[in-house]
């Protein structure tokens, strides 16, 4: 007989600034133990040094996840030029060097060729799996790793200040699977000077944004106590980005039950993803076919 999971039924999403020097991974077991919650995960990895949002679903939000993942998120982030390391951020072993600085017209001039959608190589030190390995373990056991290209949409890349001829401070808007570090690194070699991120921090991802974003100490400070739930956002926000289509009782019913329910009309077209809800309670995700939302997922709240 399986055991059962500890904890309790609590639904929604945690917005967290992560801090530099944790993994996501860790951060989302720290979130779940003090929300004492049965379900946790993320939408989005950021490295350990990265800062900024990492949104966090506890219990039925995991569900609305991977609409979280898919969505645009904003990276802000400082390059250092003349040298170029193995892990493409500051963390890494220095393996090129240049004397070569480009002009801010220069660096303004080439981020063209990194917006709109464009091949990307992950770098060497990232959790992309190769022949069902990751390839940071790889690189750290010496292994030669080739990653193959993958596509991404950059929606915006800007430069936004120049501190020294060394660092360049940039913005950039891109979607699901977007490495920051590979953008340093292939700006850089554009530019002739080689280049790494020094310094990383996600801004916003999807509707969630830094500035209602709570810290680890202020997490930490309420844990395991009533307070902490007013942290809680709603699980709807996962959602936010797919139209909401208003359900009656009787389609609310056969929503929860796993089977297609009418919906009020709304501005989804055939075919959309979408969300029913009844009352202002979240009941389904599905797709819409006249007059019905077909669920692929089911909230049980």
């Amino acid at each position: 007989m399986a055991r059962r999971r500890k904890g309790r039924d609590i639904s929604g999403w945690v917005v967290l600034d992560k801090p530099t020097g944790m993994t996501s991974t860790a951060l989302v077991n720290k979130v779940r133990w003090a929300f004492d919650a049965k379900k946790a995960g993320h939408a989005g990895t950021l490295d350990p040094d990265a800062t900024g949002v990492l949104a966090i679903a506890l219990g039925e939000a995991t569900k609305t996840v991977p609409y979280i993942t898919d969505a645009l998120k904003a990276y802000e982030f400082t390059v250092r030029f003349g040298q170029t390391t193995n892990t493409d951020d500051a963390e890494g072993e220095v393996i090129e060097t240049s004397d070569v600085r480009p002009s801010d017209e220069e660096i303004i001039a080439a981020l063209p060729t990194f917006v709109g959608d464009i091949e990307q190589v992950p770098p060497k030190f990232s959790a992309v799996k190769i022949d069902g390995q990751r390839a940071y373990a790889l690189a750290r056991a010496g292994e030669d790793v080739e990653i193959q290209a993958r596509p991404l949409y950059v929606e915006s890349l800007e430069l936004d200040a120049r501190p020294d001829a060394d660092h360049a401070i940039l913005t950039m808007v891109c979607g699901k699977g977007g490495y920051v570090r590979s953008i340093a690194r292939d700006l850089g070699a554009a530019l002739g000077s080689g280049g790494h991120v020094i310094k990383l921090r996600r801004i916003w991802s999807g509707p969630f944004d830094v500035e209602s974003a709570v810290t680890l100490d202020e997490i930490e400070a309420l844990a395991k106590s009533p307070d902490i739930d007013a942290f809680l956002q709603p699980l709807e926000m996962g959602l936010a980005d797919l139209p909401e289509l208003p359900t009656t009782v009787e389609g609310a019913a056969r929503l929860t039950n796993g089977n297609p329910g009418m919906v009020i009309a709304s501005d989804a077209e055939f075919g959309d993803l979408a969300w029913a809800s009844h009352q202002g309670q979240p009941i389904a995700v599905g797709i819409y076919k006249a007059g019905e939302l077909h669920p692929t997922r089911v909230f049980r709240l």
